[in-house]
Order: C-alpha cells, then sequence, then structure tokens
C-alpha cells in the first residue's frame, strides 16, 4: 500500500509541475503578444519552401510570420504572400521584401530591409485591401533566374568540349605532346651547349657594357675638349675665312686687271708668232735647198747656172 501510495503521490507532483510550466508558456506567449500590422508582398518569381509560420525578419531581427502562400487569383503569374509583423517594425518608404536562404538545407524565410531613415511608413492599401511592400531579388532568386542560363552554356561548354575531344583532335593533341617529348628530350641533350651559349652571351654582354662605358668616357672628354677649345678654334676659324675672302677678292681685282692684256695677247701676239713660225719653216726650206746644192755641185754651183745635159739629135 504505501508504495503505490508513493506512486500516486509522484504521479500527481509531476502533473501539477507539468501543468504550471504550459501555464507559465501560455502566459509567457500572450505577455509577449502585441499589436501587428498585416502586409502583402507580391513575388514574380518561384518561392520554394515559403509556408504558414515562415519567419519574419527586419534587418535579420525577427519581426514576424507568414499568415497565408497562395497564387494570386487576379494574376497567376504572382504568389502573394500575406504577413504578420509586430506594430514596432519600422515598414518605412524604401522597405522591401526577398526570400533569403541561410542554406541549400535550411528553410527560406522573408527579409525586411532598406528602410530610409526619416521616411513616411507604407500605409497605401494595396488590392487585397493591406499594403504592400515591393520586393526585389534575392540571392537565391538570382540563382534561379540564372539557372536556365548557365545549364544553356553548360550545354555549349559540354558540346565543345567534345569537338575538341573528337577523334581526329585526340590524334593531334597525341603527335603535339609527342613533338612536345622530343623537343624537351633535345633541349635536354642541347644544355650544356645551351649553357655555353648562356655563359658565352654574358661575357659578350659584359664586354657590350664596358664598351660602352668607354664610349661614354670618350664622350665626355669629346664634349670637355670641345667646351675649352671650342671657343677658340671657332675663333680661329673665323679669322681663317675673313683671310681666304680678302685673298679672293684680290684675286679677282688681279684678273680684272690682267684681262686687257690676255685679251691683246690673244688679238695681237698670237697671230704675230704664229706669221713668225711661217717664215720660220720657209727660211728653214731655203737653208735646206741650199745645203743640197753645196752637197752636189760645190760652192761653184751656188755662182754658176746649172750645167745643161748634152743634145743629142735622132733621140
Amino acid at each position: 500500500m504505501e508504495t503505490r501510495s508513493n506512486h500516486v503521490l509522484v504521479g500527481t507532483i509531476t502533473l501539477i509541475l507539468l501543468a504550471l510550466v504550459g501555464a507559465f508558456l501560455i502566459w509567457i506567449v500572450r505577455f509577449g503578444d502585441g499589436p501587428t500590422r498585416q502586409y502583402d508582398i507580391f513575388f514574380s518569381q518561384a518561392v520554394g519552401g515559403l509556408s504558414k509560420g515562415t519567419g519574419v525578419t527586419f534587418a535579420g531581427v525577427p519581426s514576424g510570420q507568414v499568415l497565408d502562400v497562395e497564387l494570386w487569383k487576379k494574376d497567376p503569374n504572382f504568389v502573394r504572400v500575406r504577413i504578420e509583423v509586430s506594430e514596432e517594425t519600422p515598414i518605412l518608404q524604401g522597405t522591401t521584401a526577398t526570400v533569403q536562404s541561410i542554406s541549400f538545407t535550411a528553410p527560406p524565410n522573408i527579409q525586411l530591409d532598406g528602410a530610409v531613415k526619416g521616411a513616411p511608413p507604407i500605409e497605401e492599401l494595396g488590392p487585397e485591401g493591406v499594403p504592400v511592400i515591393p520586393t526585389k531579388p534575392g540571392a537565391l532568386g538570382e540563382l534561379l533566374n540564372s539557372a536556365p542560363l548557365v545549364v544553356e552554356r553548360l550545354a555549349t561548354l559540354t558540346d565543345r568540349l567534345t569537338l575538341l575531344l573528337s577523334d581526329k583532335n585526340q590524334q593531334s593533341i597525341e603527335g603535339i605532346l609527342k613533338n612536345t617529348e622530343s623537343m624537351t628530350g633535345t633541349l635536354a641533350q642541347q644544355a650544356p651547349k645551351l649553357e655555353q651559349l648562356l655563359q658565352e652571351s654574358t661575357i659578350t654582354i659584359r664586354n657590350a657594357g664596358i664598351a660602352a662605358e668607354k664610349l661614354a668616357s670618350v664622350a665626355d672628354n669629346t664634349n670637355q675638349l670641345l667646351d675649352n677649345n671650342g671657343e677658340p678654334l671657332a675663333k680661329n676659324l673665323t679669322k681663317t675665312l675673313a683671310a681666304a675672302e680678302q685673298s679672293m677678292a684680290a684675286l679677282a681685282m688681279v684678273l680684272d686687271d690682267a684681262r686687257p692684256g690676255v685679251r691683246q695677247f690673244g688679238e695681237r701676239t698670237l697671230p704675230e708668232i704664229d706669221q713668225l713660225v711661217q717664215d720660220m719653216q720657209a727660211l728653214t726650206r731655203s737653208l735646206t735647198s741650199v745645203s743640197e746644192r753645196l752637197d752636189e755641185g760645190g760652192a761653184g754651183s751656188l755662182l754658176s747656172a746649172p750645167t745643161l745635159p748634152d743634145y743629142k739629135p735622132g733621140k
């Protein structure tokens, strides 16, 4: 009997405690209840995962819940979501709603943000009798909207990869790999010669640098020489040019003075010399004739006439 009485007592106390906990929870819930407002949100994209009781947050702070999700009867292209939020939530002009998912496994919720400080609240009634909060594409919505384009691009990429990896192209790629391997082997064999060539090139570049430094030094010395002696040389050159100009002027004057004599020499002296040469030639011919007569007939041949030949009749 005592054991049964103890079990009854424990059960009674347990039930009393559970009733007290339930009453406390009900009191807490009722105490947390306050005035709320309802809004409609019209989504043009899929809202998979949203259902009655889904949470509504404002800038990440829990502010309400979803009351209803249904296709809008007036336009099936839109999904009407009726939400209820606390009256203290600042649903001001500029506030937008998005469907946001923390991860692919967690259910989505409705995120409200973008309220402009100092702006009036959204109070204009919509087509269903409550104010309407505008929407903006969320990350999930943008991903779903761009999914067809992504799939199309993946299909195009797959087709191109299939063409790239065709049998003919595979043979070409195999040939390229063989040629590359052969070229690599040739380069490995020529590595010592290439190293020697690089060393010689390094030495040549070093010598070229030294030659460039020497040329720069010569150029500096030339500049210094021109700076130090250039002005005297220029003065001497100027003097030389002036003297040459004076000499040319004097030569021009001499030529002007000699022109009459040269003209007289050409007009009178040269003809007289020509006549003298002709007379000398005639005299030479006469002397030659006298000499020939002296040789043939002696001195008497110069004084007597030449002997006529005997005349013989009949001949």
